[in-house]
């Protein structure tokens, strides 16, 4: 009797010892956290407008003429005659103004736009958009946009000098769009789903269609979704289900994630990402730099008083070098932690690891994909 209550009791201990080491590698997501919806994607909008209003910070109407042009035809659109004499003001800008219409969006709701300078306007700071109609890809009018223009950087100039922050010739007009045409496809009409996920993987996709399949099961009595490839999952929607009940409830389910090993190096900005499932086998590293320092202190030689020489310049270099590093560590990396902890203890800078991973995934001992930015 007491072998076995021992043998309970190491059975529970095991247990309670392997469910504190599971989330320690088992990630878990929701589903509508790494896939989205296939018919839910934004569609791109683009325009073409005038902004008015500007401090005589705006388009030369000599260096930009179809600004002069646009607001010529604006103002007689309004009934406003424009022949004779030209307008020397800058203060109208032309832009491109561009949107995305989200999916589902209807008739009436209101997006954001941003706005950008075509010509050579300084600022539009304190600009108006004026009524500018958002076309799509398939030449549809799709939203009107107008409003004031918000500007998050600024600029202020003297006659000798001048002061810029962020970006003066770019901003947004915060709900400026007002929604005017309905997408043509409507989601209920769809006969499935199809769920693109935003990192592709294999591992990833049949674990979502598996998911799914043992929800489906036991809610309609059998499976309906299937993964295509590493990127779409589809779902078919069965014949008693309600589409976007049928979405709610997926897209809330949970899913064990996977991702491939990766070190991703951005050498411009010394950035380096190492994933968690990155393995390093057992590698020797030596890591040094030599410092060659040139000093050029050229002397000025005086000849002697009354007498018939010339004043020189004798040359004098000093140069001096310096070799840092030169230790060997050993890197195993079972681990990011373990890993992590072994390039530390070399003591080099992140441009002395990059080069130490560059080395390493060379010697084909780094297992994982290096994405070098």
């Amino acid at each position: 009797m007491r072998l076995l209550f021992r043998f309970l009791t190491l059975a529970a201990v095991l247990a309670m010892s392997l469910a504190d080491v599971a989330p320690a590698w088992a990630l878990t997501s929701r589903i509508k956290d790494i896939a989205s919806l296939q018919a839910g994607r934004d569609n791109q909008l683009i325009g073409y407008g005038l902004i008015v209003g500007l401090q005589g910070t705006g388009d030369g109407f000599r260096s930009s003429p179809f600004t002069e042009q646009s607001m010529r035809a604006m103002l007689q659109n309004l009934g406003i005659s424009t022949q004779g004499g030209q307008s020397s003001a800058k203060n109208t800008a032309a832009v491109m103004v561009t949107a995305n219409l989200p999916p589902f969006a209807s008739p009436g709701s209101r997006i954001d736009v941003t706005v950008s300078s075509l010509g050579d306007a300084t600022s539009l700071r304190g600009g108006t958009l004026v009524m500018t109609s958002l076309s799509g890809a398939d030449g549809q009018i799709y939203a009107v946009a107008q409003g004031s223009v918000i500007v998050s950087g600024f600029q202020a100039q003297g006659q000798a000098a001048t002061v810029t922050e962020g970006v003066t010739t770019a901003g947004r007009v915060p709900g400026g769009a007002i929604i005017e045409r309905e997408l043509p496809s409507r989601f209920k009409d769809s006969v499935n789903l199809v769920l693109q996920l935003r990192n592709p993987d294999f591992s990833t996709a049949i674990r979502i269609a598996d998911i799914v399949n043992g929800y489906a099961s036991a809610r309609f009595g059998g499976p309906v979704a299937e993964a295509k490839d590493s990127q779409e999952v589809v779902i078919q929607k069965p014949r008693q289900a309600d589409l976007t009940r049928l979405m709610a409830d997926v897209e809330n389910l949970i899913v064990e994630t996977d991702t491939p090993a990766k070190v991703v190096i951005n050498e411009r900005t010394g950035t380096i990402v190492i994933g968690s499932d990155v393995r390093v086998s057992p590698v020797a590293v030596s890591y040094g730099t030599l410092t060659v320092q040139v000093t050029e202190t050229p002397q000025i030689i005086q000849p002697e008083p009354f007498s018939r020489g010339r004043t020189a310049v004798q040359p004098q270099t000093d140069i001096a070098a310096e070799q840092t590093g030169g230790r060997v560590a050993i890197i195993d990396g079972p681990d990011l932690r373990t890993l992590v902890a072994g390039l530390n203890n070399i003591g080099v800078k992140p441009d002395g690891i990059i080069a130490i991973l560059q080395g390493i995934k060379s010697a084909g001992a780094l297992q994982a994909e290096l994405v070098l930015q």
